[in-house]
């Protein structure tokens, strides 16, 4: 606890706020002091303690930096333990002489505890890693606040909620953000398929009918007029049934696939070439149901068609990034011009992220992502990972001045 120091509650303004906790009790190594029941602030470069409120009113609270942190790790409870709060153990570094007045001036221990009596959110792991990791106290040192550059707008505000970061982490911080992300993965996946189920079921109905309808127009019986006919047809033509490829039609499912891959570079040849050659293979789903009305197209059938696109020698083809994403791309689109477009733009521009490039493009963010990571490949862009944005920039590398 000789660590901690006296200081007002404000960030300063080069301080940037992390996340809050409540019910936070403090310990002197394994000694339980009377800081109980507060709310603890992490920042970019500080813990802040406080009684509830305290904070958020600008009161004096207790303040460690985070630069006396050698490491933390979760305490581990002992087999009688059951029901007591979680504890992080930090471990800290010997106390600077010039450290300011706090609430202890001396401590046998080289630890401190954390004990978190409303539960430990998993994401506080997260977070502080990823704060010591980026050691921003040493790019930005603290400014005081009495400093003449205190006119710059704060950049931390310790009443906004948390904002969304990109954080690095240790394995177990990693594994349990795989585990979180497949988990909600396969919940949407699983909704999407029984919904897709429900209205394939239904819309075979209404296909049926309709071919009916067709087939007795074709054949002009009952009492259809001229009008009716071509009015029922244009409502037909609006509904996108026109005669798509289905299973039914054939014997086995190679020339299913075939058929359909015609029938995907005819409905797509266009509207790929008008949005820069490429069009990710979800926005292709969404077309082609919309393009085939009721006759819905399963995903599986859309990836088994798109991968015939290439033998059968048509104008689009199946093309799978380094990260995985798919796209179907026009066999005209050449990434040698499109980097060459990118580059330019980048040196224009300074620097770009893929959501600049998407809205200047209008294209999604991530096939613009897509097209710098090319681009950099390329060897015309070197990129910048920050905890604001994925920027990238020109090569000045390939400039003949430097």
């Amino acid at each position: 606890m000789n660590r901690f120091e006296y200081a007002d509650s404000r960030l300063f303004p080069n301080e940037i706020y992390i996340r809050r906790d409540f019910g936070i009790c403090l310990y002197d190594g394994d000694v339980k002091t009377n800081f109980e029941s507060g709310e603890l602030v992490l920042t970019s470069h500080r813990f802040l303690w406080g009684r509830p409120g305290d904070i958020s009113r600008g009161y004096t609270c207790l303040s460690l930096f985070l630069r006396h942190i050698v490491y933390f790790e979760e305490e581990i409870p002992g087999p009688f333990s059951f029901g007591r709060s979680k504890k992080i153990i930090i471990h800290l570094s010997e106390a600077p002489i010039d450290k300011m007045p706090g609430p202890l001036d001396n401590s046998i221990y080289n630890y401190i505890k954390i004990s978190f009596k409303e539960g430990l959110d998993p994401n506080f792991h997260t977070h502080l890693s990823d704060t010591i990791m980026r050691r921003i106290w040493e790019l930005t040192p603290i400014m005081p606040l009495n400093h003449p550059d205190t006119n710059i707008k704060n950049s931390g505000d310790i009443n906004k909620p948390l904002p969304q970061i990109k954080t690095r982490t240790g394995i177990i911080g990693i594994e349990r953000s795989l585990q979180e992300q497949q988990k909600a993965t396969d919940e949407s996946i699983s909704m999407a398929f029984q919904d897709l189920k429900k209205l394939m079921e239904v819309a075979k109905d209404m296909v049926s009918i309709s071919k009916t309808i067709s087939t007795k127009i074709r054949e002009r019986q009952g009492d259809i007029t001229e009008d009716e006919t071509v009015r029922f047809k244009s409502y037909l033509m609006s509904l996108g049934i026109d005669d798509p490829v289905t299973r039914d039609a054939y014997k086995n499912s190679n020339e299913y696939f075939k058929q359909l891959a015609k029938q995907l570079a005819d409905i797509l040849e266009e509207p790929i070439k008008e949005v820069g050659g490429m069009m990710t293979l979800t926005d292709v789903y969404c077309r082609v149901n919309r393009a085939r009305g009721l006759e819905l197209l399963s995903p599986e059938d859309l990836l088994n068609a798109s991968r015939q696109l290439a033998s059968l020698d048509l104008p689009i083809v199946l093309r799978v990034f380094d990260s995985g994403v798919m796209v179907l791309q026009a066999r005209s689109h050449d990434d040698n011009t499109i980097v060459d477009i990118i580059a330019d733009l980048i040196k224009k521009k300074g620097f770009l992220t893929a959501e600049e490039l998407a809205q200047s493009e209008g294209i999604s963010v991530l096939l613009a992502r897509e097209r710098l990571l090319v681009t950099e490949k390329k060897g015309k862009a070197c990129r910048d990972d920050t905890i604001e944005a994925l920027r990238f920039y020109p090569n000045l590398f390939l400039e003949k001045d430097n």
